[in-house]
């Protein structure tokens, strides 16, 4: 897959898996040093160490997606599991599912949201394209 600017020199292309990791590990696709998010899951507006801008992502309810489908089969199995095997009262079973996956996903969703945001800047999507975002609303008529 090539990428690059029409009429220009080819961008170099970027390693998906990296920026998977980095971003992952919440910290900047580009160095891996900076860190992504300026508070729980706002993504900060540019990397503190390397100067890479942040801010194009669109994530979206994606990672929201990714948690519930992580933390469902999760949780799911678990239950299913102790269910048959152990003889737990029903009050226990209606403290513990529910606080564990209370925590399962505040644990996880900030890094799945990270993954997102590093996979899209490694595949140069959305405000990551330096051609412009293809779902950005042109005028015709400049101001």
């Amino acid at each position: 897959m090539e990428y690059g600017l029409k009429g220009a020199a080819a961008l170099e292309p970027r390693n998906w898996k990296q920026a998977l990791g980095r971003g992952f590990r919440c910290t900047c696709p580009q160095c891996g040093q900076g860190r992504m998010f300026a508070s729980f899951l706002k993504v900060a507006p540019a990397c503190d160490s390397c100067g890479e801008r942040l801010d194009g992502h669109r994530a979206d309810d994606m990672p929201a997606y990714i948690t519930i489908t992580i933390v469902g089969h999760i949780i799911v199995g678990l239950n299913l599991f102790f269910e048959r095997t152990a003889e737990w009262p029903m009050w226990w079973h209606m403290v513990l599912w529910p606080v564990l996956t209370i925590i399962m996903t505040l644990l996880i969703m900030q890094p799945v949201k990270g993954a997102l945001v590093g996979y899209q800047w490694a595949l140069r999507m959305h405000g990551f394209d330096p051609e412009g975002d293809i779902h950005e609303i042109r005028s015709a008529a400049k101001p």
